[in-house]
């Protein structure tokens, strides 16, 4: 767009009209009215009628007349050096809203438990590149208990975590609701099962998590519901961990879906869960935080992947 039909704060400038600013810069800019009109692509007379008006309101003479020519008076400098210095920051603000678009100028800081993180996060991310491809994005993978001094401290915007607890100064919004499921090596006797119970399950050498961590407790809570012990063979602490060591034949687990959602994993066998037990993804903030438009994106995002990733489930598959 020309700059001469750009919209400017006159602020700066009382007793002046946007149109007779748009119209002194033209005439300054060309030196004739003929040719500010020409600028301006409108009639000679309306600009000579409104720069008139504008040196009638003023009390000042902005123009001096010598053969044809319109050159700036002395005395108007401070209203053209005004009138330039606006038209500048225009400028500057053009350049500034494609890197703002762009995310050249901006940056993005966000957390996520090790169980979205993995397939979850990393697709969203895919497209918050997309859509923001110069965007620095800082990705923490956090625990539970390390997600309260992020956000209070505002090292990033937001969590997606696998828990909702209470803090008076925290916002949780559900993005996605999942279940727990069973996974074995393939191969094993239970990988041709549709389904399976946990009763099954803990015949076999299990793989877990810490049930003192929040996220183990979730997945023992089928157990207990069972009235069977959370008992494992194997301890480690990232859901990521418990499924590479499934993978390798050193036992069965029971994990969140979305740490296995969608994605073709040689060695391993996702299985429905006859204890249908729900999981809970929060996006998690301090409270009184608006999200920049980076973050509310990416969070966006996340709520499409979630939803993606409990549609791709194998036992609903014909």
């Amino acid at each position: 767009m020309d700059m001469a039909h750009r919209h400017v704060d006159t602020a700066a400038m009382p007793g002046l009209t946007l149109r007779q600013v748009e119209i002194i810069r033209a005439v300054m800019l060309t030196g004739s009215i003929n040719g500010a009109a020409q600028y301006l692509n409108v009639a000679a007379p309306g600009i000579s009628r409104l720069v008139k008006h504008a040196e009638a309101s003023l009390g000042v003479r902005l123009f001096e007349r010598k053969r044809g020519l319109f050159l700036p008076a002395p005395e108007a400098r401070a209203v053209f050096e005004q009138i330039n210095e606006v038209y500048g920051k225009i400028e500057g603000l053009e350049t500034a809203i494609p890197r703002l678009n762009s995310g050249e100028s901006g940056s993005l800081a966000f957390g996520s438990a090790p169980s979205v993180a993995q397939f979850i996060v990393a697709r969203a991310t895919v497209a918050v590149r997309r859509r923001f491809p110069n965007l620095y994005i800082d990705l923490n993978v956090l625990k539970i208990e390390e997600t309260v001094d992020y956000l209070m401290f505002e090292r990033g915007e937001f969590v997606a975590m696998s828990y909702a607890f209470e803090h008076p100064s925290l916002d949780f919004a559900e993005i996605g609701r999942g279940e727990l499921v069973a996974v074995v090596p393939d191969g094993h006797a239970l990988a041709s099962r549709r389904s399976v119970s946990v009763t099954e399950l803990a015949r076999e050498p299990v793989i877990g998590v810490s049930p003192d961590d929040p996220y183990g407790n979730i997945l023992a809570t089928p157990f207990r519901n069972a009235g069977l012990e959370y008992s494992l063979a194997i301890r480690a602490r990232f859901a990521q961990t418990v499924v590479s060591l499934v993978r390798h034949g050193l036992g069965v687990a029971v994990i969140d879906e979305f740490s296995v959602a969608a994605v073709y994993m040689p060695g391993l066998t996702r299985i429905r869960l006859e204890e249908t037990t729900e999981i809970s993804i929060q996006a998690i903030q301090k409270k009184g935080r608006t999200l920049s438009a980076y973050a509310d994106f990416a969070r966006t995002r996340l709520r499409d992947e979630l939803r993606k990733a409990v549609r791709s489930r194998p036992w609903d598959a014909n």
